[in-house]
Parts: C-alpha cells; structure tokens; sequence
C-alpha cells in the first residue's frame, strides 16, 4: 500500500484529493496549517468531512480519521523543517503531492513575506525531505498565474514564464526551478501542475464562484473586474482530482525525472457567460458594478494539455452547465441560502 504525504489537506483542492486516494485504498496523511486567509471554519468542516475529530487537533499530533480508514490529519507549517522531516521519517512516505501555499494573487500584494515563507522556504523543506527520506516522487501545484499577460494563447508549458505579475506568481515559478534543480542533482521525480481556474462544491470564499454566487444570492452588486473583458480556463474540481491522482499513482520510467504540465479545462470561458450561468442555476439576476483591471490579474488563462493527456490520460470532460449547477446546489445546501 502506497503511503502518501498530502499537505494543504484541509484546503478546497486537498480535501477532495484525500478522499478521492482513500477511496482507492491508499495510506494518507494529510497536513495543513488551518491559517485564516480565509474563514477556517470552512476548513474545520472539510476536516469533519473527511472523519477528523477537530477537538483533538494540536499542533505536530495526528489525528486519525474515525470514517476513513487509512487517512490521518496532522496540523503542521511547511517551514516547520524539523516537523516535515519527523513526519517523514516516522511514515516513510513514497509520495509527496505539495498542494499547501499561501494562496491568492490580490493578497500577495499587501503581504509578500507570507508567499515567500509557505510557498518559498516551505518548497525547499519539502524538497530536502524528498531528498534525505527517499520520497520517490513529489508533485506539486504550480499555477497559471506563472504566464503573465503573456498573449499567446493557449498557454504551454514550453512558453516563456519569466514575466510573472504578481508575487504569488513569482513565488510558484520558483517552485518549478526548484524542482527542476533537485531531479537534477538528486534523482528526484518531481511532477508540476500548472492549475488553471479550479472551482466547484467547498471552494475557497475569496474565488469568484464564491463571491458571485454569494452576491447575486443576497441580491447585492458583484465587481466585475476589466470591465468585464476577462476569460478563465474554469476546470471542474472533479477533473483536477483525475489528474493529480494519475500523477501522483501512475509510474512511467520512459518520462524524465522532471515533468510539467497544465491541468485545465482547455476551453475558456468569458467571465460575462459565466455569471449568466450563475444567473441561471441560481435563478436571479446579478446586479454588476464594472470595475478595472486590478493589479496582477490576468486578462485571459487557456490551458494547452495536450502532453498531459498523451502521458496520463487527463480528460476534462465537465461542461459549466454540470460544473456551475454543482456548485450552486451546494453552496445553497452549505450556507443555507435556498429561502433568499
């Protein structure tokens, strides 16, 4: 039975990943910090999803899940070098996947020093247990904001990414590097996955799923960001899962050390017919307030995935009509909302 480390494991993508690996029988321990970029309380459910006493959790103890036999939860920092290299060597892990970062591109502007710490310093702890445990594998969450306003489109991994607009940006470029550098000294494989626009049920509170779905709910105005002319490669969360899971369970000795790919829909969407369709599973209308462009956006993310499906046979196949209709029916079940 493989054993596989899963940190940012109380997070949106993290929680549906755990439950997805001990479904297929896996041994999983999953690892999270439960900051409060955004409200944890939403983190302490997924947590209560998954069969974890929330009661219990202390910081470097594991708790294990009373539903999911097979997954433990330990609350820990990816800076916590000690922590990491403890938690490796008591479980002998033969796969990192590395979701755990401070997330959000407008935040990486008012606290830059979080990024470079978890996203950063957090890497290398992750990388030098890799190295030191003989972890034989690491996968990683990339992004799609490492493009910039790069103009071509679609985005492929063979583009140059030297021009990130943010520091988050800047902070997951640093992260291919990285892992570019320790497959080539040290024999380790490491597999990235540039992540475009991930939405559906339990996602994060500061995503435009979240904040439209939210406002046009309670009938108050949603920012419509470039005046609307914005697109987003929106992929369903159900898709990502499909991919990280080959990633991180497939082995193919003819792919090199170091891989890189996109993990996206491969179909974008212009932000107008994505609030319509919001506007449609919701069954009210948004009252948009038009605003520019912020700092560090992106005008347009389109995922080419074309060697990904070659070498792991990654298929998005959910439309927006599924995706979004998911997520609405959801999110009225979660927060309660159906009376509004």
């Amino acid at each position: 039975m493989q054993k596989i480390l899963v940190t940012g494991a109380a997070g949106f993508i993290g929680f549906h990943l755990v439950k997805n690996l001990v479904s297929k029988g896996y041994k999983i321990v999953g690892l999270d910090n439960i900051n409060n970029y955004y409200d944890t309380a939403l983190k302490y459910d997924r947590l209560k999803e998954c069969g974890v006493d929330v009661d219990a959790i202390e910081w470097g103890k594991t708790v294990e899940s009373t539903t999911m036999p097979g997954y433990s939860f330990v609350r820990m920092n990816l800076e916590d070098k000690e922590g990491i290299f403890k938690l490796c060597a008591d479980y002998g892990f033969d796969v990192i996947i590395n979701l755990a970062a401070q997330a959000g591109v407008r935040y990486s502007l008012e606290n830059p020093q979080a990024y470079v710490e978890a996203n950063v310093m957090g890497f290398i702890n992750i990388l030098e247990a890799a190295r030191h445990y003989n972890v034989k594998k690491v996968v990683y969450a990339s992004s799609s904001s490492v493009y910039g306003n790069s103009g071509v489109m679609p985005f492929s991994v063979t583009d140059n990414v030297d021009h990130p607009v943010s520091v988050y940006a800047a902070t997951k470029k640093s992260n291919e590097l990285m892992a570019y550098t320790y497959s080539h000294l040290f024999g380790i494989k490491t597999i990235g996955l540039r992540f475009f626009t991930v939405y559906g049920p339990w996602g994060r509170p500061d995503m435009a799923m979240y904040l439209f779905t939210n406002a046009i709910l309670k009938g108050e105005p949603i920012k419509v960001f470039n005046n609307g002319n914005l697109s987003r490669d929106f992929t369903y969360i159900d898709d990502i899962i499909s991919g990280v899971v080959a990633t991180a369970t497939i082995d193919n000795a003819a792919l090199p050390l170091y891989e890189l790919y996109n993990i996206g829909n491969s179909s974008p969407v212009q932000l107008e017919a994505f609030i319509d369709k919001i506007e449609e599973k919701t069954g009210k209308k948004a009252i948009k307030q038009y605003m520019p462009m912020q700092p560090g956006d992106m005008e347009a993310t389109w995922a080419n995935v074309d060697d990904f499906k070659k070498h792991y046979n990654y298929n998005p196949h959910t439309n927006l009509d599924t995706g979004v209709g998911a997520y609405v029916a959801w999110f009225q079940s979660y927060y309660k909302t159906n009376h509004i």
